[in-house]
């Protein structure tokens, strides 16, 4: 079993930096493929990056080559650097843990949820 934390989020004007962070614990967190998502007030949640065991990434559309996405087994952490900010990524974030590396961009595959971190964009 995974339980994950997630910290780091807090207010950024457009166009700056913030890093969130997720914290696992388990002694099988390097075997989960892992994720992060969002959800802004009255929107689904949805797909912002992948990181499985092997450190493939996977991006949405929306964040690529703005976010990077990275983790540390030895530390249980993933990591989300989320660079040129814009008023849109504001939205709670989420981390999860998947058991499978497939699908990874559909939040059903996820079998551990961390409670959030909100993420505001705003000047």
């Amino acid at each position: 079993q995974v339980q994950l934390v997630e910290s780091g989020g807090g207010l950024v004007q457009p166009g700056g930096s913030l890093r969130v962070s997720c914290q696992a614990s388990g002694r099988t967190f390097s075997r989960y493929h892992m994720a992060w998502f969002r959800q802004a007030p009255g929107k689904d949640r949805e797909f912002v990056a992948a990181i499985t065991t092997g450190s493939s990434t996977n991006y949405a559309d929306a964040v690529k080559d703005r976010f990077t996405v990275s983790r540390d087994d030895a530390q249980k952490m993933v990591y989300l650097q989320m660079n040129n900010l814009k008023p849109e990524d504001t939205a709670v974030y989420y981390c999860a843990a998947a058991a499978v590396p497939f699908r990874l961009t559909l939040s059903s595959v996820y079998n551990y949820w961390g409670q959030g971190t909100q993420v505001t964009v705003s000047s």
